[in-house]
């Protein structure tokens, strides 16, 4: 399956936004990445020669890491030297015309460059700056060096991870960062919304990978407040709404969450348990929570001797939230991944094709779409710099002159 074309002839929804993404690896590109997928122009500086390290990071095919394919489509690489003075006004010049500016750099780097927020938004006023770092721009913990997975734990995310009384595992993606980036991105849209509708002046988005962790963590410290609660791993389950849980089978697990009332009347039902679908006793979260060892062992005992599609079909019929665990291979094989536009064919710069994930989420008039591969680092360092009004000769001399390639 193609990637998703809009359906109308409406602009994209960013179309006209020019951003800047000065990040690497994985939280500020991202955002970046987002960006990109709904219209704007998002214009990557690089260092020339090593580019941003994603380039290389895990499963590398044909000298480039196919993860870098994904994160780095509809976006434009400029290589830059940052370390010079002129590669550093090249930069200023570029932001003067921007609408965004992404940077994850540890605070204080891009001060030490001539690039703070003061600076930069009295060239541009309308600039929208958007700072992602380990602990913020302010605070005791400001220039500490921070990456997503101390962001996980210092927000609270580790903690709850694994078995009760093991060690706390991660989980298998840079959550951390991705939860940044998104909120990172609510910002950039908060922030175009003010400024193009209350004076047309930009702002500083600030974001830090501890916090982004911290505000998806629910009830953890309203709990905590309130009770002296202080919440531990629990596995698979989740703590104080029951049943939910990952159940064996004979060829693997599944995962059931009957926790609605109603919800768990009928599971009761469909696993011969009428007796505890009926007890008053279990009839509201509260009374189910203080059994949840007893409802549970009712469960996996109806689920143990039986096949992972069995357990399926036969509560997806009872109307009972389930579901198998999925490996990669699931999802690439799944048919409502690829209803759905979630697995995309993308040919790379390279010239190979690649199945990469689409776009989420879905808007009906203004649709995100993949516009072009991922670039080869520099590949548009000369488009961009003649859009700033460089001519062929001046690019040539910073060239010569290693400042940008």
């Amino acid at each position: 399956m193609q990637a998703p074309q809009p359906t109308t002839l409406s602009p994209s929804a960013l179309q006209g936004v020019r951003v800047v993404e000065m990040g690497q690896l994985i939280a500020g590109p991202f955002c970046g990445k987002t960006l990109g997928e709904f219209g704007a122009d998002v214009v990557k500086i690089e260092a020339p020669g090593s580019g941003d390290p994603l380039r290389q990071w895990r499963l590398i095919k044909d000298g480039t890491s196919v993860w870098w394919q994904v994160q780095s489509r509809n976006k434009r690489s400029v290589a830059i030297d940052l370390r010079q003075a002129q590669g550093q006004q090249l930069a200023r010049d570029l932001i003067t015309q921007a609408d965004v500016l992404i940077e994850n750099f540890r605070p204080g780097t891009l001060e030490g460059w001539g690039m703070s927020a003061e600076a930069l938004m009295a060239l541009n006023p309308r600039l929208i700056m958007v700072r992602i770092s380990g602990y913020g721009q302010t605070g005791p913990y400001r220039d500490l060096p921070g990456f997503g997975a101390i962001g996980e734990a210092m927000g609270g995310l580790r903690h709850l991870t694994g078995e009760p009384g093991r060690v706390p595992v991660r989980v298998g993606v840079s959550i951390g960062d991705t939860l940044a980036a998104l909120h990172a991105t609510i910002g950039v849209m908060m922030a175009l919304y003010h400024r193009d509708q209350h004076g047309g002046r930009g702002q500083v988005i600030d974001v830090a990978l501890h916090e982004a962790v911290f505000n998806v963590m629910e009830s953890l410290l309203p709990e905590y407040s309130a009770f002296g609660a202080v919440r531990e791993a629990a596995g698979s389950a989740l703590p104080g709404i029951a049943p939910s849980n990952a159940y064996r089978c004979q060829d693997g697990y599944v995962l059931v969450a009957g926790n609605g009332d109603s919800i768990f009347k009928r599971l009761m039902q469909a696993i011969g348990r009428p007796d505890l679908g009926a007890d008053p006793g279990l009839a509201a979260n509260s009374g189910r929570v203080a059994r949840v060892a007893e409802i549970d062992a009712a469960i996996e005992a109806w689920t143990s001797p039986r096949q992972v599609d069995q357990v399926l079909q036969s509560l997806s019929t009872a109307r009972v939230p389930v579901g198998r665990v999925y490996t990669v291979a699931d999802i690439a094989a799944d048919p409502h991944f690829r209803a759905r536009d979630m697995i995309l064919k993308q040919q790379t710069r390279e010239g190979y094709e690649l199945e990469v994930p689409g776009v989420v989420p879905k808007l009906s008039a203004t649709p995100a779409t993949v516009r072009h591969a991922a670039p080869r680092l520099g590949e548009d360092t000369d488009a961009v710099l003649r859009e700033m009004g460089l001519g062929a000769q001046q690019i040539a001399q910073l060239r010569e002159q290693g400042i940008v390639a």
